[in-house]
C-alpha cells in the first residue's frame, strides 16, 4: 500500500508539471484569467489540474486490490457528471453554476443507484424517520453530496486551499476508517488525499496549476461520499463525525448562501470576494505581511486557514464515537467561524446580522 501510495504522489506530480509545460499548447482552452470579482491572482494560469486528479484515481484502481477497487471504481463512475460539468466549464467558461450543481447532485444519485448506499441515520430523529423512505433519502443524499462538492469548489479561490483541505479531511476519515478495522475504506481516503497532495506540491506556494472547477468537484464529490459511507458501513460511527471533519467548507457555503440572500439584487450562486478566506488574505496576511509578493501573500493565506480545517478534523477522529462532544465541538465551531467573520469583517467579535450588508458593501467598496 505505501509503494502504491508513493507511485500515486508521483503519477499526479508528474501530470501536474506536464500540464505546466504544455500550457502553450492547450492554453487557449484552459487559462484562468485574472478578470473576475473573484480573483486573486495575478497572471493567467492552467485551471485543467482536475485532469491530473483524474489520472491519478484511474491509476490508483489499476493498482488496488478488489475490495479497495470496488470501492474507487463505483466512487469514480459515480463522480463522472461532477467532473465533466466541472472540465467543461474550465475549458468553455460557459456552464452554469445550476447546472454545476445538478451535476454534482447527479452523481450523489449515480453512486446510491451503484451501491445501495444513501443517508438515513443523521441522529435527527424526525428527519431520520422520513429519511427511511427510499426517494427521500436518495434525495437528500444527492442534496448533501451536491453541497460539500459546490462548497469545495467556494473554498478553492487560494493556493493550497482546497487541496490542502481534502488532504485534512480524507486523511482524517482515513484514520477513524483504520481505527474501525475497515482497511478498504480507509485505503481509498489515503489514496485520494495523496492525489491531491501530489497535486498540491504543483500550485503552493507558486500556483503554477489550478485546480479548476473539474478538480474542486472531483475532489469534493470524493470528500463527500466517503462522508457519506464512513457512517452507513459503522453504525458505530455518528454522521456528526464526518460533518464535523467537512465543518470549514460546510460552514463556508452555508455561510456564502445566508449572506448573499441579504444583499439586494445579488443571487446566492453569484460569486464575490467576501469569504472568510478573501478576509484572512486582505485583513490578516496583507497587514501582517505587507512586503511579500502578491503570490506569497495568496499562499500564505492557505496556511492561516489550514489550522480551522484541521482542529475540527482532529477532535472528530479522537471523539469519532462520541455524539455529544462532536455536536457541542460542531456548535463551537460555528460560533468560533462567525466571531472571526464578525471580527475581519465588522472588526468587532460580535456577529451582528444587521450590519452585514453594509460592511459587505465596504469590504467591497474598499478592498483593501
Amino acid at each position: 500500500m505505501t509503494t502504491n501510495l508513493f507511485l500515486i504522489f508521483g503519477v499526479v506530480f508528474l501530470t501536474s508539471l506536464a500540464l505546466v509545460g504544455t500550457k502553450n499548447i492547450h492554453g487557449r482552452y484552459s487559462m484562468d484569467s485574472t478578470f473576475g470579482v473573484q480573483k486573486i491572482h495575478t497572471q493567467d494560469t492552467p485551471r485543467i489540474g482536475g485532469i491530473a486528479i483524474a489520472i491519478g484515481l484511474l491509476v490508483a484502481w489499476l493498482l488496488a486490490s478488489p475490495p479497495v477497487r470496488e470501492l474507487l471504481g463505483t466512487m469514480l463512475l459515480a463522480g463522472i457528471p461532477a467532473f465533466a460539468f466541472g472540465l467543461l466549464e474550465d475549458i468553455t467558461k460557459s456552464v452554469s453554476v445550476r447546472q454545476r450543481l445538478l451535476a454534482t447532485m447527479a452523481s450523489g444519485v449515480l453512486a446510491w443507484y451503484l451501491t445501495g448506499v444513501a443517508m438515513r441515520d443523521t441522529g435527527l430523529a424526525p428527519l431520520d424517520w422520513l429519511l427511511q423512505t427510499t426517494p427521500l433519502a436518495v434525495l437528500f443524499t444527492a442534496f448533501a453530496v451536491g453541497g460539500v462538492a459546490n462548497a469545495m469548489n467556494i473554498i478553492d479561490g487560494f493556493n493550497g486551499l482546497a487541496a490542502g483541505a481534502t488532504t485534512i479531511m480524507l486523511t482524517a476519515m482515513g484514520l477513524i476508517a483504520l481505527s474501525l478495522g475497515d482497511a478498504p475504506l480507509a485505503s481509498v481516503c489515503f489514496l485520494i488525499a495523496v492525489c491531491a497532495l501530489g497535486f498540491n506540491c504543483v500550485n503552493w506556494p507558486l500556483g503554477k496549476l489550478f485546480l479548476g472547477d473539474g478538480g474542486a468537484y472531483l475532489l469534493g464529490f470524493c470528500v463527500a461520499w466517503m462522508a457519506v459511507l464512513l457512517p452507513m458501513r459503522h453504525v458505530e460511527i455518528h454522521a456528526w463525525t464526518t460533518l464535523l471533519v467537512c465543518a470549514y467548507p460546510v460552514l463556508e457555503v452555508a455561510f456564502s448562501v445566508l449572506r448573499r440572500r441579504r444583499r439586494d439584487g445579488h443571487h446566492p450562486g453569484q460569486p464575490d470576494k467576501v469569504h472568510l478566506h478573501h478576509l484572512v488574505h486582505r485583513r490578516v496576511v496583507c497587514k501582517l505581511f505587507p512586503h511579500l509578493s502578491a503570490p506569497l501573500k495568496n499562499s500564505l493565506t492557505s496556511v492561516f486557514c489550514w489550522p480551522m480545517i484541521a482542529v475540527s478534523a482532529v477532535v472528530a477522529v479522537v471523539f469519532a464515537q462520541n455524539p455529544p462532544i462532536l455536536a457541542t465541538t460542531l456548535v463551537g465551531f460555528a460560533i468560533a467561524y462567525a466571531a472571526v467573520y464578525s471580527r475581519l469583517s465588522q472588526f468587532r467579535w460580535c456577529f451582528s446580522p444587521a450590519t452585514l450588508q453594509s460592511a459587505l458593501l465596504q469590504n467591497q467598496t474598499n478592498p483593501h
